[in-house]
């Protein structure tokens, strides 16, 4: 075998799972990301560790979702020890993230969770942005690697990878992307494209297709927040604990600082008329103890905000713990809510996990209120083949059914899906992620999408680097050749 090489553990049929082995030599070893596999994917896809530990020197983390993540509890328990290694808002993350996947996974025992949790703290190491971190010096290879901004989530960074064999001169630069970001991100600025690349592992989610109108996205939220206040009842968001979530509820504390301005300037209605509820008094619910964890520690992370977000700050604003916002963490205060806003049809917006429907609280807001047609469902986020969200965006607008704990739940309540908040870079982003390196990759690989998303980038691809009379190979790993995959070249 010739090295370095790239093995993939993961993401390789889909956007789940995210796992891949740098193999610098015959006996050493790295690791990017540890996901787990979610959708139709969890399905046929064990989260067990099923390859060997044996030389790997390092865990490298490109951020704290759960698909490059939530194998890590599987990795310690097959035996690894080695160093984790991550941003410094990444390290701030981790804990909370690996403490609700093992609370899931494997114990609610508190002295198990500590004693857990503990470990992982010893072997976290947090590294600060666009500084090179020496992970192998030895007489025969050096290698080290560097974090950037990747603009998809608080602390998220590709990652790149300096390989140097001193016997043969041979150096090489292997860039991890990890998952890229998209302009107009709050609390983010947008990535920048690495110097150089030797060979790219790169993301490609939404390799087929280009984000509505990120400026215009608050605008639509606006809209959808208006018809649900309209419809007089409530609007459920399901959300991601991190990143989604924090996002959200940004923009709407945005909307609800305009609207409340406005308000304040209006006449006063007479004393006999009767309105319904509006913006300044509808109440903001964030149903889901981790998030709500999650946002605290954005808070105490504002020096990694952008530069229009501490503005906000500046002005004495507070982005993500305004004064309408509601925060749901007991299980009993949960089911309360619950059933008060579906008894009561109270106009609200809450927002619960999880992302995808297939678990969390939002859960319980589904079963209890999708069958009203005074309730409004909202998705901002991908939806996985095979999860309750995606199916509820199939059948809900013409009025079908889904499958919820065991029982048919008819879809009466609106269901609408709002574009432009995707976290994840669209084929011009990452197209242009390429193209700005002064130094283009010779292969690309590309991983972290479905079949049809990763076709369509590996023909624009090809299309961009014969326009520019350069050579390119693009691999598209499966999982029956996971170390050659399909290739495709531009001569």
């Amino acid at each position: 075998m010739t090295y370095p090489t790239v093995m993939h553990h993961g993401a390789i049929n889909g956007v789940t799972g995210s796992c891949h082995q740098l193999q610098m030599t015959g006996s050493s070893s790295i690791l990017i990301d540890c996901g787990l596999f979610q959708g139709e994917e969890a399905h046929s896809q064990s989260p067990g560790i099923s390859f060997s530990l044996v030389g790997i020197k390092a865990l490298v983390i490109t951020h704290v979702h759960a698909d490059h993540v939530g194998r890590l509890p599987y990795l310690l328990a097959a035996g690894f020890k080695g160093p984790i290694l991550c941003s410094q808002p990444s390290a701030k993350l981790l804990p909370l993230i690996l403490e609700d996947a093992f609370k899931l996974e494997v114990s609610r025992e508190p002295k198990t969770i500590e004693r857990y949790l503990q470990r992982v703290s010893q072997q976290i190491i947090a590294l600060p942005f666009d500084h090179w971190f020496s992970i192998e010096q030895t007489e025969t290879l050096h290698l080290r690697i560097r974090l950037q901004r990747a603009g998809h989530i608080l602390g998220s960074a590709y990652v790149e990878c300096d390989l140097k064999y001193l016997k043969t001169g041979l150096a090489r630069r292997i860039v991890f992307s990890g998952d890229l970001g998209a302009p107009h991100t709050p609390f983010l600025p947008a990535p920048k494209s690495p110097e150089s690349a030797d060979v790219l592992i790169l993301e490609s989610t939404y390799g087929d297709r280009f984000h509505e109108n990120r400026l215009t996205r608050q605008e639509r939220l606006e809209r959808a927040i208006d018809k649900a206040l309209s419809d007089h009842g409530t609007l459920l968001i399901p959300a991601f604990s991190l990143g989604r979530t924090q996002e959200l509820l940004y923009e709407i504390e945005d909307i609800l600082h305009r609207k409340t301005l406005s308000e304040s300037v209006r006449p006063a209605p007479a004393d006999n008329q009767c309105l319904p509820i509006t913006w300044p008094k509808v109440p903001v619910i964030l149903d889901s103890p981790l998030a709500s964890r999650l946002t605290k520690v954005y808070r105490e992370l504002e020096d990694y905000w952008n530069a229009e977000a501490k503005i906000r700050l500046g002005n004495g604003r507070k982005p993500l713990h305004f004064g309408q916002l509601i925060t749901v963490d007991s299980h009993a205060q949960h089911m309360q809510t619950v059933n008060y806003l579906a008894s009561t049809g109270r106009p609200a917006i809450v927002i619960a996990g999880g992302g995808m429907c297939s678990s969390g609280r939002i859960v319980n807001y589904l079963k209890a209120m999708l069958t009203d047609k005074r309730h409004n469902v909202l998705f901002t986020g991908y939806q996985a083949k095979g999860t309750l969200g995606a199916l509820i965006q199939k059948y809900g607008p013409s009025g079908g059914f889904v499958e919820l704990k065991g029982e048919r739940c008819m879809i009466r309540a609106g269901v609408s899906t709002l574009g432009g908040y995707s976290a994840h870079a669209d084929q011009k982003d990452l197209l242009n992620f390429v193209s700005g390196m002064s130094q283009w990759p010779e292969e690309i690989r590309l991983v972290h999408g479905e079949e049809q998303a990763r076709r369509a980038l590996a023909t624009e691809l090809l299309s961009l680097y014969r326009a520019q009379n350069k050579r390119v190979d693009v691999l598209v790993p499966s999982d029956v050749k996971p170390l050659l995959g399909s290739k495709l070249r531009s001569s």
